[in-house]
């Protein structure tokens, strides 16, 4: 009657939409009203909504700092800069969502350099990112441009989060 033996054969197509959409946003850590809001700016930009839609999530600035690899995880990336160790641009910024755009300058701050976290973290910094520019002397990354779909590693299937939200 119960358990196991009567489950549903197949997930519905729904439900993989649903299913990538959470994937999406348990990768990058964003909760449902942000990463709707990145949705509909995506839309409303030209090009493919979908591969849109990731490079806006990529150019956060704890998805940036977390790439740079000052951070093991995003969500230490968003403790360091609501502990305020990040710098954009040369001023303090404190907000993990905010969007980097092209050109834009990410640092640590010069108090925080000496941190165990940091320090560890960029110690064991392995691969390199094509849109990310980074200069150890000065714990200085480059947020270069928006990444193309084929270089942003996560394996989501953004087409299927676009088909969700145009229900």
């Amino acid at each position: 009657m119960h358990g196991q033996t009567k489950r549903r054969a197949k997930v519905s197509e729904y439900g993989t939409q649903l299913m990538e959409k959470q994937k999406a946003k348990y990768t990058y850590g964003i909760l449902e009203r942000q990463f709707r809001n990145i949705f509909e700016k995506a839309s409303r930009k030209g090009g493919v909504t979908g591969e849109v839609l990731l490079q806006l999530i990529e150019s956060r600035l704890d998805n940036v700092v977390y790439r740079l690899g000052i951070s093991p995880t995003r969500d230490g990336a968003r403790q360091l800069i609501g502990h305020r160790h990040i710098l954009v641009n040369g001023k303090v910024l404190n907000i993990p969502s905010y969007e980097l755009h092209p050109g834009d300058l990410v640092s640590v701050r010069e108090r925080s350099k000496s941190l165990e976290i940091i320090t560890n973290s960029l110690s064991g910094r392995g691969n390199q990112y094509s849109w990310l520019e980074w200069d150890g002397g000065m714990m200085t990354g480059k947020f270069m441009n928006y990444p193309e779909r084929d270089l942003i590693p996560e394996n989501i299937k953004e087409q299927l989060i676009v088909e969700l939200y145009s229900k």
